[in-house]
């Protein structure tokens, strides 16, 4: 994420008050695992799901008051600042619905939406309210990937060929019930590991290419496992074609081990974001490949929540192709619309101009 961190009265203000949209997503428990800062107050969590929001009680020691039933009478009730949906995607967009004419910020998990058309009504909200919307990903936060994209503009890669972004972990057969009962879900999740995983590659790629979208998308899904996952796909490859460059996108529910990595190779040397703060590197010239360790990203950025916070105060200005921001999230979701086409056809999808996809919030072949 490109962000010029301010420092300024405003970093001395009182708490922002958040509220939580849904808390059946896995990650919902960092907000009260992370260490107190004082920079964030939850005044309100919306949750149906009874089950999820006694284990929640319990766990956290929360008071019954903090719930609601209702989206709309706890945004207006305790009048966040922001609100933050940890709920099925395809829900995503009535939290936007519901909060933006109220000139309330959102911060989703990824990615932004299940479809391209929900997608486009979110930036609509979005510009017509004046509201910040994010996208959180983990990936954010790694300063590999910040290095790769320095090397980049630097030069040091000279012309990007060829991308590669692996992500994926065992499965979610083990996680909490409440999240794996939409994650595998193809309309609340959007599909199974091509929008769980491959949404990090789309994400990270368009971030890269500084917004460029891909003439063309192709994917092929499998299930490995239809006993475990009998609705959606647990494997997926994605190929994304730009004029000069490709990139691959592996998604998976399958692989031994969880992983998120990168790998970037320009016509001037390659490098590989091997995890969070790892990277591999070989450039003109040198030999042989060398490894380093690097710094963690600084504060803000290892914390979601402590960025949407400093969005929302204004001490964090997002640049145009900020990783969480609407530009790149809204051609992650068309690229993984394209992405679902091209898997069910069989056939490689060519991205319309965008004032056309705009119109029909569609990415069709030609």
């Amino acid at each position: 994420m490109l962000c010029v961190f301010c420092t300024g009265p405003a970093a001395a203000q009182h708490p922002v008050r958040l509220a939580i949209a849904g808390i059946t997503h896995g990650h919902s428990d960092w907000i009260y695992n992370r260490k107190l800062k004082g920079d964030i107050e939850i005044v309100g969590i919306y949750e149906t799901n009874t089950d999820r929001i006694r284990e929640f009680r319990e766990r956290y020691q929360l008071p019954a008051a903090l719930f609601f039933s209702d989206l709309g009478r706890m945004l207006d009730q305790v009048k966040p600042a922001g609100v933050m949906a940890f709920g099925p995607i395809n829900e995503h967009i009535a939290v936007v619905r519901s909060a933006a004419p109220r000139r309330i910020h959102v911060m989703v998990e990824k990615p932004l939406a299940t479809s391209y058309k929900d997608a486009l009504e979110i930036e609509s909200l979005a510009k017509r309210y004046g509201i910040r919307v994010l996208t959180n990903f983990e990936t954010s936060w790694y300063s590999s990937n910040q290095y790769v994209k320095s090397c980049y503009q630097e030069g040091k890669l000279g012309r990007l060929r060829k991308v590669l972004v692996n992500d994926g972990h065992e499965g979610p057969w083990a996680m909490n019930r409440h999240f794996v009962s939409w994650l595998t879900d193809p309309v609340k999740n959007g599909g199974g590991a091509l929008t769980d995983f491959g949404c990090y590659g789309a994400n990270l790629m368009t971030w890269l290419m500084d917004g460029q979208r891909p003439l063309s998308v192709t994917a092929i899904t499998h299930q490995n496992r239809p006993d475990r996952y009998p609705k959606v796909e647990d494997e997926a490859t994605i190929i994304l074609q730009y004029p000069e460059t490709q990139c691959v996108i592996q998604a998976s529910w399958s692989w031994t081990f969880s992983r998120k990595d990168l790998e970037a190779y320009g016509t001037k040397g390659y490098v590989i974001a091997a995890d969070r703060t790892t990277v591999k590197s070989r450039f003109d010239g040198a030999l042989p490949e060398t490894t380093r360790v690097l710094e963690p990203r600084p504060a803000p950025f290892e914390d979601p929540f402590a960025v949407f916070a400093g969005v929302i105060r204004g001490v964090l200005k997002q640049e145009p192709d900020d990783l969480y921001g609407l530009p790149v999230n809204i051609t992650t979701v068309e690229i993984l619309d394209a992405a679902r086409a091209s898997a069910k056809s069989g056939k490689t999808i060519y991205l319309k101009p965008r004032l056309a996809a705009a119109q029909t919030g569609n990415a069709e072949n030609r």
